[in-house]
């Protein structure tokens, strides 16, 4: 039940010591504030790392190099070359949901940039010969007709899907060059789509000066018959990635006699386990942004317990008169506790208002004035980081509150009624 009396003594009670409150109050102001400044901070650097995070979070790559070890009759040295029939072999492998075999295309010379030209117009980008299932490992965004579709792998036919960089260059911004043709080493391809990147910054550029052809196209036009250059792979949901690359690895070694224990003859990169090891640096960030607020919180809690026992001595009589005429230990401590919260209370909840106005503050700014980094964007708290400090703030306004409430119930009252 609402008791006006016993909020308008708190009230009293405040407003008679207001620069005792404040001061006391900063400490609990200053642990809210902090604590959403560095959640905030914390987020605007996952939310930087996250967005160049643009491939499937389980995705596996493996490739092959040199053998290191001599094993059944081959000596050590010895080139592994990937095929087709690799290909096929992998589908058999029930961990693996997506295979993507991919080739990129060098010139005459073994650079790595191929020329592409439209009529007068001419540069040099990437190429590479890949299936529909890359976009399952690396999703474009595409925006303008399509991607590489499986009958263009089995029909051999000569289409390209090129990067958002490739279409500006070659083509004027009032054309389409959807069913337009583009020369790769004089050999005509159709356009059937444009993409863009997911990422920003340098992985950006990388992405939208590639051109992508059918796989099957690549091998037959640019005399890599039979070759697979390297495969992306998503597993199945609930497959561990790390599980999934070692059945791809034994897949190879069976196939190609890699000795079990050779190193070096195949190279593989895990997201998912990169993905964790970012995950745990960024809960770590956020544990100890935690860990300093409470901290912060715990100070400042300290200071409203120690005026609440000052708050109790002060008011050492009033209290005796109250148990006098029949007061409960309870309503004693309710009072104290109620008092406490209500300045923690005040003083948290303005520190989460100016932390959230100054993070949303500092996210408008970066956006209008176009400051988004590769390493800090959208810093943001999100809603359950505001209820976990709002739960903060009451259980630390009932601690700080709840010692001197018992001490004061335990006063004596003809003790006190004989305080100065």
């Amino acid at each position: 039940m609402f008791d006006l009396d016993k909020w308008t003594e708190i009230w009293q009670t405040i407003s008679k010591h207001k620069l005792r409150t404040a001061l006391t109050a900063f400490g609990v102001f200053w642990g809210i504030f902090m604590l959403v400044i560095l959640l905030g901070a914390g987020n605007g650097l996952k939310n930087g790392a996250m967005q160049n995070f643009d491939i499937a979070k389980n995705a596996v790559f493996v490739w092959t190099n040199q053998t290191s070890i001599p094993y059944a009759g081959y000596q050590a040295g010895r080139n592994i070359n990937l095929t087709n029939a690799d290909y096929e072999a992998l589908k058999e492998l029930s961990e693996i949901k997506h295979i993507a075999p991919r080739n990129r295309i060098t010139s005459r010379f073994g650079g790595g940039q191929i020329n592409i030209e439209r009529g007068t117009e001419s540069v040099a980008y990437t190429i590479m010969g890949d299936y529909p299932e890359f976009m399952n490992v690396k999703p474009y965004v595409i925006n303008e007709g399509r991607f590489i579709n499986h009958k263009d792998i089995r029909e051999n036919r000569k289409v390209t899907c090129i990067g958002r960089r490739v279409r500006d260059d070659l083509f004027k911004p009032d054309e389409d060059p959807i069913g337009d043709y583009v020369e790769i080493n004089d050999v005509p391809f159709m356009v059937v789509g444009v993409f863009d990147s997911r990422q920003s910054g340098d992985g950006a550029i990388n992405d939208i000066q590639t051109v992508h052809i059918p796989h099957s196209t690549a091998q037959q036009t640019f005399n890599m018959p039979n070759e697979v250059h390297w495969f992306g792979f998503v597993p199945h949901e609930g497959v561990p990635a790390l599980q999934a690359e070692e059945s791809i690895k034994e897949l190879f070694r069976t196939r190609h006699k890699i000795a079990p224990n050779d190193r070096a003859a195949l190279g593989s990169f895990n997201v998912e386990e990169e993905f964790k090891e970012m995950q745990g640096i960024f809960s770590g960030i956020e544990g100890f942004s935690w860990l300093v607020a409470i901290g912060t919180i715990i100070a400042g809690m300290v200071g409203v317990g120690n005026i609440m026992l000052i708050i109790v001595k002060e008011r050492t009589k009033e209290i005796g008169i109250r148990k006098s005429i029949g007061a409960q230990p309870y309503s004693i401590i309710s009072m104290i506790v109620l008092e406490a919260m209500v300045i923690t209370g005040f003083a948290g909840y303005f520190g989460l208002l100016v932390g959230v106005g100054l993070i949303e503050g500092i996210s408008y700014a970066m956006v209008e004035m176009n400051a988004q980094s590769d390493f800090f964007t959208n810093p943001e708290i999100n809603f359950k980081v505001a209820i976990s400090a709002i739960v903060v703030l009451l259980f630390s306004g009932i601690l700080a509150g709840l010692y001197p409430g018992i001490k004061a119930a335990r006063v004596d009252p003809v003790i006190a009624l004989r305080d100065d």
